[in-house]
């Protein structure tokens, strides 16, 4: 089946959190398999963020940079070792995925990149307290998602700007899942998981609508084969 025959025109949704919360985790249970997607499989957007973020110039000394939704922490780490006068913290609900990103950190001697767990729907972070956020694949699995992006607005500085990295195609974008759900099968019968096996994947006008309603001094959507991006920049 071709790609483009699979594009979702899904909007942005929300579903039951409290009832999410009481299942288990494909990203805990299977962790080493969304890891190796992640940081083999995916496209690789570090240089695309740092040329979205400050147009390939060096970022000012000293400012915080968040990533949420981090798993194993491929662009905390990445970020972190290129500018090591910033900081850099990545979140995530998984602990196993954090526990690899921190592995990884540590052999790399990678002293400017700290990760918590958090969930993003509900960040435990003060009001504008990073100058950029870094947000990639994650409205493929998380249920109320304009939720989400207010939480962005809110932890940006006056200023700060953030970049979404998400995919296009329904198909594409579900291997991952897939494969981690059936590998589950395999070796757990516990009482479900919270991640769906498909995952959703938002439409060119869904993606762009999911950040208007918030007082962005400005947003800029676009498109590069299978993923689509934005920029938003907070007033």
């Amino acid at each position: 089946m071709p790609p483009n025959a699979v594009a979702s025109q899904t909007s942005p949704k929300s579903t039951s959190a409290a009832t999410a919360q009481s299942l288990d985790s494909l990203f805990e249970r299977v962790a080493w398999l969304y890891a190796f997607c992640r940081e083999r499989l995916f496209r690789d957007d570090t240089d695309r963020i740092i040329s979205t973020l400050w147009q390939n110039r060096t970022p000012p000394s000293g400012i915080r940079v968040i990533e949420l939704g981090c798993g194993p922490g491929l662009y905390s780490r990445k970020l972190a070792q290129r500018f090591p006068h910033i900081a850099v913290v990545g979140v995530d609900r998984s602990e196993r995925q954090l526990r690899r990103a921190r592995e990884r950190v540590s052999t790399g001697f990678v002293r400017n990149c700290s990760f918590e767990r958090v969930n993003v729907l509900s960040l435990s972070c003060a009001d504008a307290s990073f100058d950029a956020l870094v947000a990639s694949r994650i409205f493929t699995v998380l249920p109320e998602q304009h939720r989400a992006v207010t939480e962005m607005f809110r932890i940006l500085k006056s200023g700060g700007r953030c970049f979404v990295a998400e995919p296009r195609y329904a198909f594409w974008a579900s291997i991952p899942l897939f494969s981690m759900w059936v590998l589950a099968s395999l070796i757990h019968s516990g009482n479900g998981y919270r991640e769906p096996i498909r995952a959703t994947v938002l439409s060119a006008k869904a993606f762009k609508e999911l950040f208007a309603g918030l007082p962005w001094k400005s947003v800029r959507t676009w498109q590069d084969g299978r993923y689509q991006y934005a920029l938003c920049e907070k007033a």
